[in-house]
């Protein structure tokens, strides 16, 4: 079996990188599916290396070649000129740059966070520029892009509630149920025609913050293996996760003032309940194949589960 340091030099050297500057090796933590590792050249040089599990454990459907997808979006966040990763090499492994920054978290004033927000907000109607060749994931995990929306998405779901059945996961409702009050509002996915680039994953742990100027800005938008073409509305979930993103004052502010569209018709309303139903539905079925502890599964069954509920509720409102 081949340890990290030796992966690591046989993935630099086949990236035409020379495997022998390798000078320093570290897991990065926060990631749940694939493993990740920083590797430092001699010369400082930063990179990424992203190892998929083996093909035999369990997994969601939508997950298999994830890295794929992960490319995907960072090259067409390279289009957009967006903070990110930059894709080095794909093969069994995927290798990218490093960016600056640590993930996201609670040590910001609120001065930092409101400009970052806005920051964000202008980078995500960047990112939202860059189209697609057609609908779904890029990967093929749930078979080839689809023509329309409606299509893609339908299919999401039935794989997500497929899986969910197939591990007998603990949902506040049975799949059945959610099924029925998800087709009743189907015909709202027809308004969306241009298949646009969406990271699907935006939450803080994602968004690196980058103080080597002094001030706080994006490094960088990570982890970007859940994208898909498709709706933008759609990346307004985990952008405001287990929250409501209409709250989000500074970061719809940016994202309009990019050009970016934000409008919460009926319509429109009605869309991100599905978009926040499929991850959440993900989150809960998720934790089987993940096999999390008790503290975990806990969490997710008492903040997870009650917004799935209110989704399908606010979707059952909407059309009642």
């Amino acid at each position: 079996m081949v340890d990290s340091w030796e992966r690591a030099r046989q993935v630099l050297e086949a990236a035409g990188l020379p495997p022998g500057h390798l000078a320093h090796l570290r897991p990065l933590s926060g990631g749940t599916y694939n493993t990740v590792e920083e590797l430092v050249l001699v010369d400082g040089r930063r990179y990424v290396l992203k190892v998929p599990p083996a093909p035999t454990l369990p997994c969601m459907t939508h997950e298999r070649e994830l890295l794929v997808s992960e490319a995907e979006f960072y090259r067409a966040a390279a289009k957009a000129d967006v903070a990110a990763p930059r894709v080095v090499s794909l093969g069994k492994h995927l290798l990218m740059t490093a960016c600056p920054g640590e993930p996201w978290n609670g040590s910001l004033t609120d001065t930092e966070k409101t400009a970052l927000r806005t920051e964000l907000g202008r980078q995500v109607a960047r990112l939202h520029t860059v189209t697609g060749p057609a609908f779904g994931y890029p990967s093929g995990a749930l078979g080839p892009l689809a023509p329309d929306w409606r299509t893609a998405f339908t299919g999401m779901i039935d794989a997500v509630l497929d899986d969910a059945r197939r591990y007998e996961a603990r949902l506040p409702r049975p799949a059945d149920a959610v099924a029925r009050t998800f087709r009743a509002v189907y015909d709202a996915l027809d308004e969306v025609t241009v298949p646009r680039l969406v990271h699907f994953d935006l939450w803080q742990g994602n968004i690196l913050v980058d103080r080597a100027s002094g001030q706080a800005r994006i490094g960088g938008l990570i982890d970007g293996e859940r994208m898909f073409w498709g709706d933008p509305l759609a990346d307004f979930v985990s952008l405001a996760l287990l929250g409501d993103i209409k709250k989000d004052e500074a970061f719809l502010a940016g994202y309009r003032e990019a050009g970016g569209r934000a409008d919460f018709d009926v319509p429109a309303r009605l869309r991100l309940a599905l978009y926040r139903s499929y991850l959440y539905l993900i989150m809960l079925t998720e934790t089987v194949p993940r096999a999390v502890d008790a503290a975990q599964d806990r969490w997710v069954q008492e903040a997870v589960a009650p917004e799935l509920l209110a989704a399908l509720a606010e979707i059952e409102d909407l059309t009642s």
